[in-house]
């Protein structure tokens, strides 16, 4: 993962601090009910795994080779989404990541469009 200057991290919120730096959902499902993969311009890739029970997302979790920005947001995603029915996950949006983050860069705005378009696609593959 690629890391941010020390100096710049200071001037981020508590909530990105927390997503940028978290590997709790960092890892693959093994046999998801769900998944979907993006890439970026960027050339950041970030791939959702999610395990469904009934209609609850039991894990959702992700795999991405991007930047500390598409970490913040791809952890947040797997958060928000994860516990909730599936046609709330659907209501995820980048805006609702970026104001969850805060000091997300304008710069950085591209990482949760491409954080949620992999959750979508991830929703799309459960039907």
């Amino acid at each position: 993962m690629k890391m941010l200057d020390p100096m710049n991290l200071q001037r981020h919120s508590s909530p990105y601090q927390k997503m940028a730096f978290s590997t709790a959902r960092r890892k693959k499902i093994k046999k998801p009910d769900g998944y979907g993969r993006n890439s970026g311009q960027c050339v950041d890739t970030v791939e959702m795994f999610i395990s469904v029970e009934q209609v609850i997302f039991k894990k959702v979790t992700y795999k991405t080779d991007g930047c500390i920005t598409t970490n913040a947001c791809a952890a947040t995603v797997s958060q928000m989404a994860e516990g909730k029915k599936i046609d709330i996950a659907w209501d995820i949006t980048p805006e609702k990541v970026i104001l969850y983050l805060k000091t997300l860069p304008m710069s950085g705005a591209h990482c949760a469009e491409l954080t949620v378009g992999a959750l979508y696609k991830a929703l799309a593959s459960l039907s």
